[in-house]
């Protein structure tokens, strides 16, 4: 098929591509220094030039809890305008199918663990990133709309924390591994991290992640919500000491607890998808952490 795939210059979107192309798809990737997904225009004339008859839509504006704290309008501006005008555009152009990246950030603040599926509309994100949270799931709603009315045919997937080689480790806007294994791997005498390190959080390795997104568009048409996960819940502070052994870290952890914590506990029910299109996360956390160090080693020791 011809494929497109916003952000596909990104973390998880340049994972998709190839996971795309080697399944033998001929894929288009749309960069934001080539298109604004927030200009009406800009995506107008991406979709000319794709001429795609499936569309994954990964694009977005995210960061860690600073950076949504710092940005809550933009995040959800943009994120929200980014999804409405795919949506338009698929049905413009005729798209036979919409694939969409959701949040784990738009389940409820004091969603019951594991969060399932049916928990999404059952109260307020958390605070700190529910801009972000309520943007996303607003495309939600308006996929589930469009395969109503016109007939256009869209999956949804909830990922849960993603991480592995190539994240992003600037500091100012990293989510939490990244920022760890940079911090340790540089060797400070101190990290400091926010919250007290009792928050729990499910990760997600990035090529499995890729792999749930063509077995989605593959497989999977439904208009309900599909979460992606491994179902395996570590605290923040555990996640930090696993780390601290895996890089050689000897310096002092401190928890800064006049800084939020965020949501109090995250981990995904993953059934839905292992019965719907037959996926299983394959990466342990622990060897996709060692996968991610390793990288990071070497891109430091070719800049040096």
């Amino acid at each position: 098929m011809k494929v497109l795939v916003t952000g596909g210059g990104g973390f998880l979107g340049s994972r998709v591509v190839e996971r795309f192309r080697a399944a033998g798809h001929d894929v288009f990737v749309a960069r934001r220094a080539e298109y604004d997904l927030t200009s009406s225009e800009d995506t107008r004339c991406l979709f000319a030039d794709a001429a795609a008859e499936l569309v994954v839509h990964l694009a977005a504006e995210v960061g860690g809890i600073g950076a949504n704290r710092a940005n809550p309008g933009r995040y959800w501006y943009a994120n929200l305008m980014m999804g409405a005008h795919v949506l338009e555009q698929c049905r413009q152009s005729g798209v036979d199918k919409l694939v969409v990246a959701g949040t784990v950030c738009a389940y409820p603040k004091f969603t019951p663990v594991p969060f399932q599926e049916d928990e999404l509309w059952n109260g307020y994100p958390e605070e700190t990133n529910a801009p972000y949270g309520v943007a996303k799931k607003s495309v939600l709603v308006g996929a589930q709309g469009y395969r109503e009315q016109y007939g256009l045919r869209t999956a949804y997937l909830l990922p849960a924390n993603l991480y592995g080689p190539r994240d992003n480790f600037d500091l100012e806007t990293s989510h939490v591994i990244p920022a760890l294994i940079r911090k340790m791997v540089e060797g400070d005498d101190e990290v400091v991290l926010w919250g007290d390190g009792s928050p729990t959080r499910e990760f997600l390795y990035v090529d499995d992640a890729a792999e749930a997104f063509l077995l989605a568009a593959e497989r999977y048409d439904d208009p309900a919500p599909v979460n992606v996960g491994t179902g395996a819940e570590i605290s923040i502070r555990e996640l930090a000491e696993t780390i601290a052994e895996l890089t050689g870290f000897d310096g002092r952890i401190t928890w800064d607890t006049s800084m939020p914590n965020g949501q109090p506990r995250r981990a995904l029910d993953a059934s839905r998808a292992e019965a719907a299109f037959g996926l299983r996360a394959r990466t342990s956390l622990r060897d996709g952490l060692e996968q991610t160090i390793a990288w990071y080693r070497e891109q430091v020791h070719a800049v040096r």
